[in-house]
């Protein structure tokens, strides 16, 4: 018998069980980390899978022998049509995640910067669609993580 049955099975009513197990479930969910703010949680979702396919091509990258074009070229086709994505779910300064305030009173330079690398995440994608090799899309590819990092120093809150 499983702990529930168990304890069902000697007289305690469901009633009394339920409070303990919906609070238990809301401290668990409360715990994981996830954030509550759903324009948060999209723009974080959005750059997490930007950052598995940055991960994808980067492993070819650094092993060029491993260089697969259709798979490239798939991530780099990804990264630039959802490039666009998820600038609209900053607009709520409340929504600030792991955004620095320098979104909202930099926003001229925030705006810049995704449109860099909405700009750049294309000519990869461009780049990417005829590749063969490597050396093909480095440039372009480095142009990317760059954006990434540029964006990142001054508009996101820095990790411990």
């Amino acid at each position: 018998m499983s702990f529930f049955t168990d304890l069902l099975s000697n007289n305690t009513s469901k009633k009394s069980l339920a409070l303990p197990l919906v609070i238990s479930a809301a401290l668990l969910s409360a715990c994981n980390g996830a954030p509550s703010n759903p324009d948060v949680k999209a723009r974080q979702d959005m750059m997490k899978n930007w950052g598995d396919a940055m991960g994808v091509m980067g492993d070819m990258v650094k092993a060029p022998d491993t260089f697969d074009p259709e798979v490239f070229k798939e991530q780099a086709a990804f990264l630039a049509n959802d490039a666009k994505n998820p600038w609209p779910h900053f607009e709520d300064e409340s929504a600030v995640g792991h955004a620095t305030k320098a979104v909202w009173s930099d926003a001229d330079g925030f705006r810049s910067e995704s449109e860099n690398l909405q700009k750049v995440a294309s000519e990869l994608n461009a780049a990417a669609q005829n590749a063969t090799s490597v050396a093909d899309v480095e440039a372009e590819f480095k142009a990317v993580g760059g954006s990434c990092k540029s964006c990142h120093t001054d508009y996101k809150v820095k990790d411990d």
